[in-house]
């Protein structure tokens, strides 16, 4: 799966209607429904701002709203896009400005169609790759070589606190924890044990 790294943005008229897309990383369902809230707020149209969404490492977790256009052809249409994209952790708003000429269901979803892929059209992505937290403590005999183990392995230091002994919070790649387990538990003669 892919990510966004960055909002994009588009915008194209048909029939004399504005449509306006941004693609926007979220990482919850909660996250989308409220970045959609601020949308809403903030293009005051006198319209809709359909919405579509996907999150989750797999993708599996999504949802989208026609926000009053006739159902099925706003929300759905802009989902496909998403599905098809194979990037996650992303919601799509496509704000309507009506210009006069009604485009019929069909005219809507080709619309709606075409707004999701323009935002998605520039977007730059990475790949997913999933992280975890944990923590160990070490003694302060420790430290110095446990610090180049943690920066030739690439783990992220979240934390440090220094008591009787040191406790290390960390971020990492959940492909190199077994490596980083294997290291230290070499290093204090299995004697670390991890949260």
């Amino acid at each position: 799966m892919l990510i966004l790294k960055e909002p994009t943005i588009a915008e194209f008229t048909v029939k004399n209607s504005r449509f306006l897309s941004e693609a926007i990383p979220v990482d919850s369902p909660e996250r989308a429904r409220e970045i959609w809230r601020e949308q809403k707020a903030k293009y005051d149209n006198g319209g809709h701002i359909v919405y579509a969404f996907i999150v989750g490492p797999q993708g599996n977790i999504m949802g989208c709203s026609d926000d009053g256009e006739p159902s099925g052809t706003a929300g759905r249409p802009a989902l496909t896009v998403l599905k098809g994209s194979g990037i996650t952790n992303v919601i799509v708003t496509i704000a309507r400005w009506f210009g006069g000429t009604k485009l019929g269901t069909g005219g809507l979803v080709h619309a709606y169609t075409e707004s999701a892929q323009l935002a998605l059209e520039n977007a730059v992505t990475e790949e997913l790759i999933p992280m975890i937290s944990t923590g160990f403590t070490l003694s302060y005999a420790l430290y110095e070589t446990t610090k180049r183990i943690l920066d030739e392995l690439q783990v992220r230091i979240l934390n440090e606190d220094f008591a009787d002994t040191v406790h290390f919070s960390v971020r990492l790649k959940e492909e190199t924890m077994p490596e980083l387990q294997k290291r230290l538990s070499d290093l204090t003669n299995g004697k670390v044990s991890f949260e």
